[in-house]
């Protein structure tokens, strides 16, 4: 039995695992099934927990304690940036009925009218009730995407919870700094899924200036041993990865139960990971009102060619959620979101989550002991 190599920073000893990898939190694709397999690789799992009931979570964290006894996560998205006015019991009824026009026409055009979309009720209340859950469990670690609220962090830390929070700008890290986030991910604009307008390279090193000595995580762009130690050198102390571990068997597999994917789609996605290189992905709006990186595909060219502004959230995900969930069932994978990062072309096969994890922290450790020492010469 080969031994594993040691590759260790400060955020193995603070998450208590082997390798300085954190599977980022993928709300319809890291399932109980990847985050076990990561932390069982010497990573920690995070799983994304967005979609998932309060009954559902709690269940999803028991399946992933009886696949792993490794530290693991959960994750989800709490917008800070949901409308005041709103009222949450009504909102569909400020949708615009030029928007509505657009989509029941797609759908009838499609035959997909009546399907529906496992209902996602983000609100406040809705966050709260899923960090219940994750006290309950006893969850060490708590991750948050596109906003951390005042009152998250102060009961975290009263229940032994560490709070690990998404920012796309230095200002946000900032904030996040005051308000006493453990770990900060410092996520750039080549990251899947929700993303911001900076780039990781030119992110991380700001974003660890700004709020040294809390600990920075680099997001956005890592996909092998390359990438790990480009963010060592960035000053962060580890690695936050999403499109790395999507091309994983893994992956995906048990949103399935749920209903919110198929085989056939999964199939799908995993030829687009593939085959795609980095110019496949392109930011859009169209599927949550916040800026998120997806491969093209037909919706978004639709969408485009009407002339329909972006809906703010949770207004437009309420808006193409149906018929997304219709264009699934339908095996109409173009009209499909797929996210992913622009690391896609670094992708040829699907594999393990343990072949996965391998080559990031063997790669890593191939540049560090030969590469830099046979091809850099230092002097002091």
């Amino acid at each position: 039995m080969n031994k594993r190599p040691v590759f260790r920073t400060a955020l193995c000893d603070m998450l208590g695992v082997e390798y300085p990898v954190m599977l980022a939190g993928m709300g319809t694709a890291g399932g109980y099934t990847l985050t076990a397999a990561v932390s069982n690789a010497g990573g920690l799992g995070m799983l994304g927990a967005t979609f998932l009931w309060p009954d559902e979570l709690r269940a999803w964290i028991r399946k992933t304690r009886e696949l792993t006894d490794k530290p693991f996560g959960v994750d989800i998205l709490l917008p800070a940036a949901i409308p005041k006015d709103f009222d949450l019991g009504k909102l569909k009824e400020y949708i615009p009925p030029e928007h509505t026009a657009f989509v029941q026409k797609m759908a009838k055009d499609f035959g997909v009218e009546g399907a529906r979309m496992k209902e996602w009720p983000i609100s406040e209340e809705f966050g709260r009730s899923q960090f219940q859950v994750v006290k309950e469990e006893k969850v060490p670690f708590f991750a948050l995407g596109l906003g951390t609220p005042d009152w998250l962090i102060p009961e975290a830390h009263e229940a032994g919870i560490k709070i690990v929070s998404l920012v796309g700008n230095v200002r946000s890290a900032a904030r996040i700094k005051k308000m006493g986030a453990d770990i900060i991910i410092a996520q750039g604009h080549d990251a899947g899924g929700h993303t911001g307008r900076i780039g990781t390279f030119a992110l991380v090193p700001q974003v660890v200036d700004a709020v040294a000595p809390t600990p920075v995580v680099a997001a956005g762009g890592i996909a092998d041993g390359r990438g790990l130690v480009a963010a060592l050198a960035l000053g962060a102390i580890g690695a936050w990865c999403g499109t790395a571990f999507l091309a994983t068997h893994e992956c995906f597999v048990d949103f399935i139960e749920l209903g919110m994917l198929n085989k056939p789609t999964i199939e799908a996605y995993y030829r687009k990971l593939i085959e795609s290189d980095e110019e496949e992905e392109q930011i859009t709006r169209i599927y949550s009102g916040k800026t998120t990186r997806a491969f093209k595909n037909k919706l978004n060219e639709a969408w485009e060619k009407s002339g329909l502004k972006t809906l703010p959230m949770p207004l437009q995900s309420m808006l193409v959620s149906d018929l997304v969930q219709g264009m699934m069932e339908k095996g109409e994978a173009e009209y499909f979101p797929m996210f992913a990062g622009q690391v896609t072309g670094l992708i040829k096969k699907i594999r393990s989550t343990q072949e996965v994890m391998d080559d990031i922290i063997g790669g890593a450790v191939r540049i560090m002991q030969k590469k830099f020492p046979s091809e850099v010469t230092v002097k002091a």
